[in-house]
């Protein structure tokens, strides 16, 4: 029974995750935690595993259809690695309370923007050029370093610097993003495996229930309306939001009241 549950679960997550190119991580970390009781140093790679194995099972769809922007996507993601690799470095100096509270307030003033906000017409996935691109390496580099330090996927940050900043359709920015994050979920959960952190009993089901659901999900995500997309996006921000805001809450609380 348990099995099949994750199984379920990893279906909603890789669905999700090749919907929107975040990843399946929102979803997955809470739903371990809260509903399977796993510890959070054991769910994390197991979500992190579940990324890649999403990503492999949408970017193959996805730059078939011609929908990922590799050149794009190679120049964003080299910001993102140095990215992680400054934020392990800072990982010590900072609290992480903090910059979660902060990323959780960003998060929650991007979700709020695309809700109220009048969807844009339907874009053309072929006939756009990027611009801004310091405005993409600068908000890459800040993503790969949030990552590092609070475990989250860059996909939340990712896709909408892509899809508002820099002039990108919003199937192209997720199909592009859901290329970058198996990279980024590949190089972060090398470290957990090094440690023994990744338990093959939970990642196996999870991970089977996730290709299934990435293949579902990218092949319906050409298909959905643009400002469908844009809308669940937005709700998936707000868990991010959430999440984040808890995640900063909790650790500041004991010494606020001190």
């Amino acid at each position: 029974m348990t099995v099949l549950l994750l199984i379920s679960a990893g279906v909603l997550a890789g669905a999700t995750g090749a919907l929107l190119g975040v990843g399946g991580g929102v979803i997955l970390v809470p739903t371990l935690v809260l509903g399977f009781h796993v510890p959070l140093e054991e769910a994390v790679p197991a979500s992190l595993m579940c990324v890649v194995a999403s990503s492999c099972g949408a970017a193959a769809s996805y730059v078939e259809r011609r929908l990922s922007d590799i050149r794009l996507g190679l120049t964003l993601e080299l910001a993102t690695v140095m990215g992680a690799i400054a934020g392990g470095l800072v990982a010590g100096l900072l609290a992480p309370a903090w910059v979660a509270l902060v990323f959780g307030l960003f998060t929650l003033y991007v979700s709020a923007q695309m809700l109220l906000s009048r969807p844009p017409r339907e874009q053309c996935v072929e006939n756009y050029v990027p611009h801004n691109y310091p405005l993409g390496i600068s908000g890459s580099f800040v993503a790969g370093s949030l990552s590092a330090l609070l475990g989250v996927g860059g996909g939340p940050l990712k896709v909408p610097l892509m899809s508002q900043g820099m002039g990108v359709p919003f199937k192209v920015a997720s199909a592009t993003s859901n290329l970058m994050i198996g990279v980024t979920g590949a190089a972060s959960v090398a470290a957990y495996a090094w440690r023994g952190h990744v338990k093959l009993a939970l990642v196996a089901p999870l991970v089977v229930g996730v290709l299934a659901g990435a293949s579902v999900g990218s092949q319906l995500m050409p298909r959905v309306p643009t400002a469908v997309l844009r809308r669940l996006f937005a709700l998936v921000l707000l868990l991010v939001a959430a999440q984040m805001l808890w995640k900063g809450g909790e650790g500041l609380w004991p010494s606020l009241l001190r």
